[in-house]
């Protein structure tokens, strides 16, 4: 497969930052022809543009950004409206730095580098807006709530533990609406004292805050099913998918070409097969990288299939029968799931 050196006219390489960005054009063999620093506002992406039409040599034009979904989202928005290819280049590692030192334009000379050295096949676009990025926003905030859901709960047991025995036998019970309720509206005696007074108060408290968390948690949950339901229509309908994990899947998976094939989506899933063999042992293990909030998705309607689905448990016993651990079977469902999901996501896009 051809790189990018071999087919452009120009590269641009760009150093995002929250106030400006510092912008480098180079040739197809990596010779600096000119740079520019730009603000990270409307002004700067116009700024940009004409930029580019003043120094490039061609039409053919690939610029490589950091930040492409943080500082440098509003110039990767306005390249690409301009009909530019923008991909995402990834923070250079401290090896890479080595010998060269830390700047603005030596960032933006190596973003240059990594774009010339990436397969025409394999460029990595930046994430789509619309209604893949309310996907994002709301699991960012359904992370948000149930971290202080969780914490909320936590606070409120340990709160009743320290009471009387009546309160002790209250903090074992299910965190059900009428247990929250039961708390919300107890009634201390007349004769209590301050610190009785100081602890029911903060039961109520805490109790309240915890029904309006759940009421959140459940207004998140469908409006993620809403968005689902018009974007991938039938993958809700997939044994063990349900609106959270069916939303990190699209979240991960973004747009129609971003991941070349099902493996390649496999491989940001992080569930693509590791070699792992020694002499006579042949295996393979899991894989430790990739997009970890993606693989723990996945992980999840695995579980869930081990649980309840009727041909996951026929092929939990095959697989048993064969000498392969639990461990092994969920890494091999994993990689399963990761292609029937993509597979269903590129049909409901065609």
């Amino acid at each position: 497969m051809p790189m990018v050196a071999d087919v452009v006219d120009a590269v641009i390489g760009g150093d995002t930052h929250k106030d400006t960005h510092t912008l480098e054009m180079a040739t197809p063999s990596g010779v600096p022809m000119a740079s520019i620093v730009v603000g990270n506002d409307a002004a700067g992406g116009a700024a940009a543009l004409a930029w580019i039409t003043d120094h490039a040599l061609g039409p053919r034009i690939v610029v490589g950004l950091e930040g492409t979904r943080s500082y440098g989202i509003g110039l990767a928005r306005a390249l690409r409206a301009a009909g530019l290819t923008v991909v995402e280049v990834e923070r250079p590692k401290r090896e890479t730095r080595r010998g060269r030192g830390k700047s603005d334009p030596i960032d933006a000379h190596l973003a240059v580098l990594a774009v010339l050295r990436m397969h025409t096949d394999r460029l990595p676009t930046p994430r789509a807006d619309g209604d893949r990025e309310a996907l994002r926003i709301l699991l960012t905030a359904r992370a948000e709530l149930t971290d202080t859901y969780t914490r909320q709960i936590n606070q409120l047991r340990a709160l009743l533990l320290t009471g009387d025995d009546t309160d002790r036998a209250i903090s074992r019970g299910r965190v059900t609406h009428d247990w929250l309720d039961r708390l919300i509206r107890r009634r201390g005696p007349g004769t209590e004292t301050r610190e009785q007074a100081t602890r029911r108060a903060e039961t109520r408290r805490l109790a309240q805050a915890i029904r309006d968390a759940h009421r959140d948690l459940t207004h998140n949950r469908d409006q993620l099913a809403a968005i689902i339901t018009d974007l991938a229509p039938g993958l809700l309908d997939r044994p063990g998918v349900g609106p959270v994990s069916a939303a990190q899947t699209i979240v991960s998976w973004s747009h129609p070409g971003r991941c070349r094939s099902e493996a390649a989506f496999a491989a940001l899933a992080g569930v693509n097969p590791i070699p792992a063999s020694s002499g006579k042992t042949i295996r393979h293990r899991l894989n430790r990288g990739g997009d970890r909030h993606l693989n723990h998705a996945l992980h999840t309607i695995a579980l869930t299939r081990m649980r309840s689905c009727p041909r996951t448990h026929a092929y939990l016993t095959r697989r048993r029968a064969e000498g392969k651990t639990d461990r092994d079977i969920r890494r091999i469902l994993k990689r399963y799931i990761a292609r029937e999901l993509y597979r269903t996501l590129n049909t409901n896009a065609a």
